[in-house]
């Protein structure tokens, strides 16, 4: 597989603003509010911290989980409310819900596990607002999908707990059907199921079998209101799948890469994804993949379809010298023109945002290119 640098890279050395984690902990997550962006962060802070928009001002703190937090959202309702909010989880088996508009030091919602606390790895709120997900570590033999009524949490409404055999890292709603969840897990398994049916059995509605510890999972939605999967392993493979989980490509995205003597770009890992509709006006995939390098600089790389095994990687932008270390987390603001990334060096940095101005005959051009005929290099800094 060949990566192909973009006619019009973008190549980017340093952030408009940058701040330090004081803690010293890992920035895990950032997701955006109103007003603020939200960022978590590792043991042992394990502390939500407020930053301002327009500054980066760390604003306010708020008490996160009494041990790891695992997952940071942001949803648009909660319990049919018209307010977004801000939902966190933690291995202290709680997920916890805060007033996105002005949030306080105090929760609004508190969903605990039942019975001994169950670590949970992942949550989501379904569109509507009316169900919450979460899936659970291992205990025992069991690892399970959890299902609370955000107007009544104080335990869970039902509990899955045959649909995966092992840390269950991952669950997003669809945003097309707000009984659609999709989960994965380190036992290899992708599975959609339908939140609203009590029965487990009747619940499941497709499975697949990727062999391989899933890290990362979400849906793709296209511009034709379709939908599909996407995924990335512990091992920096990646998966696409079709809306019932049939695999559709199995790629090791360290592979798609650029070799020159004067600069290289190697993917170490993938950080994230972000699905945008505009980036390819024929486009058949509206998926962009940001990946990383061990000495903390970030790619963008896209693909105008994953139906065609031979079709290029595009390097459209790259992002360096920010970061000193593996950086754990991306937010691409559309809204303010913005990029934030998170790192293991307690580094939250903004830099301007990616900017596509590929016209059809641009598309054209990448697709029809060697990656021999390429004339200038990707601006990665130099491996040592």
């Amino acid at each position: 597989m060949s990566l192909l640098q973009s006619p019009a890279l973008r190549s980017i050395s340093a952030p408009i603003q940058s701040k330090v984690l004081q803690s010293g902990a890992y920035v895990l997550s950032i997701v955006p509010l109103p007003s603020h962006y939200a960022v978590s962060a590792s043991s042992p802070d394990n502390a939500i911290h407020l930053f301002d928009k327009s500054r980066l001002d760390d604003v306010q703190t708020l008490a996160g989980h009494d041990s790891s937090i695992t997952a940071l959202k942001h949803a648009p309702s909660l319990a049919g409310s018209s307010s977004p909010v801000l939902v966190s989880c933690g291995k202290d088996g709680v997920v916890k819900a805060w007033d996105a508009r002005s949030p306080s030091a105090a929760p609004i919602m508190i969903a605990l596990t039942a019975g001994k606390p169950q670590a949970l790895l992942s949550c989501d709120v379904s569109a509507s607002g009316t169900t919450i997900a979460a899936g659970t570590e291992l205990q025992g033999e069991d690892a399970s999908l959890l299902y609370w009524d955000p107007r009544n949490p104080a335990a869970p409404l039902r509990t899955h707990s045959s649909t995966h055999s092992d840390d269950i890292t991952v669950v997003k709603f669809s945003r097309q059907s707000n009984s659609v969840l999709l989960s994965a897990s380190s036992d290899g398994l992708l599975c959609t199921s339908n939140a609203e049916e009590v029965d487990e059995d009747e619940a499941a509605l497709h499975v697949g079998n990727w062999g391989c510890s899933i890290a990362q999972a979400g849906w793709i939605l296209k511009q034709n209101g379709s939908s599909s999967v996407w995924a990335s392993s512990d091992m920096e493979t990646m998966s696409i799948w079709s809306d019932e989980l049939d695999l559709v490509q199995d790629i090791d995205i360290r592979l798609p890469s650029v070799h020159r003597e004067d600069s290289t770009w190697v993917t170490d890992y993938v950080i994230g994804s972000h699905n945008h509709s505009n980036i390819f006006r024929e486009a058949d995939n509206d998926l962009s993949l940001f990946v990383g390098s061990n000495e903390g600089d970030i790619a963008l790389l896209t693909r105008s379809t994953f139906s065609n095994v031979d079709a290029s990687w595009v390097l459209s932008h790259t992002w360096t010298t920010g970061h000193t270390e593996i950086v754990r987390s991306v937010l691409w603001d559309e809204e303010n023109n913005v990029l934030l990334t998170g790192g293991e060096d307690s580094k939250i940095n903004a830099w301007s945002a990616p900017a596509f101005d590929l016209s059809d005959r641009n598309k054209r051009e990448i697709d029809a290119m060697d990656v021999d005929k390429l004339d200038s290099p990707a601006r990665k800094r130099p491996r040592s």
